[in-house]
């Protein structure tokens, strides 16, 4: 008689090491009050605005994740990607901004937080310098833990009747978001294979201090958090 010993995937690895992380995010009052409807609009706006200069960035990710891909299909997914945050993503904070009365000239100019600053160039000097398997590590936390709220949401009773927030929960708990996710929750885990540790410990340390970043993100826009001076 055989037994097989069952081992976590490093996807797995990293969802465990940092499920206390994300628990804090959905307890955090901002997401309370958006899953709720009871978020004050000027907050969601001032989210909105910095999550909009945030995506900039971010979708630069997708353009090294390209750049650093070395077969046509993985190429293409992150194309797919970087388009699908330009141009869906991103239009639906051009939407929320127009219809609380913020123009897109307004939104494009929004000076980026102390917050939003350290999380991108963090993300941006990881994947110019590091590996595919790095830049993967290092945005995987925004589109993982989004998914999850987003479906978490979608599921609570009455959050998908608030006439500010539906169109939010409705996008990022919607079949192609999941799918692109979890594209690259498989690609984590291929791009892993056979690492040795040191390498993987490197991508775990990326993928908890991004997660730490999402945290603070939510914070910042809950405090709606201003340069000092």
């Amino acid at each position: 008689m055989s037994t097989e010993i069952a081992t976590e995937s490093f996807s797995e690895r990293l969802y465990r090491v940092v499920r206390p992380v994300w628990e804090q995010c959905h307890a955090h009052p901002f997401l309370i009050g958006l899953r709720d409807g009871t978020l004050e609009p000027e907050r969601f706006v001032f989210y909105m605005k910095q999550d909009y200069v945030y995506l900039i960035d971010y979708a630069k990710m997708f353009a090294l994740g390209s750049l650093k891909a070395r077969d046509l299909e993985t190429m293409g997914i992150f194309a797919e990607l970087l388009h699908s945050t330009l141009n869906v993503e991103m239009e639906l904070h051009r939407r929320y901004a127009e219809r609380l009365g913020i123009g897109r000239e307004e939104l494009e100019k929004t000076e980026p937080g102390p917050t939003t600053i350290a999380y991108t160039k963090y993300m941006l000097e990881a994947a110019q310098q590091g590996s595919l398997a790095e830049v993967v590590a290092a945005l995987l936390p925004c589109m993982w833990s989004y998914r999850e709220i987003g479906t978490t949401f979608a599921a609570y009773e009455g959050a998908l009747d608030h006439p500010l927030y539906r169109d939010w929960i409705l996008m990022y708990s919607s079949k192609e978001f999941g799918e692109l996710t979890d594209w690259t929750v498989a690609l984590m885990d291929k791009l892993a294979e056979r690492l040795p540790e040191r390498e993987l410990a490197r991508l775990e340390e990326l993928f908890i201090v991004t997660s730490k970043f999402e945290y603070m993100f939510w914070d910042m826009a809950y405090r709606q958090e201003e340069w000092p001076l």
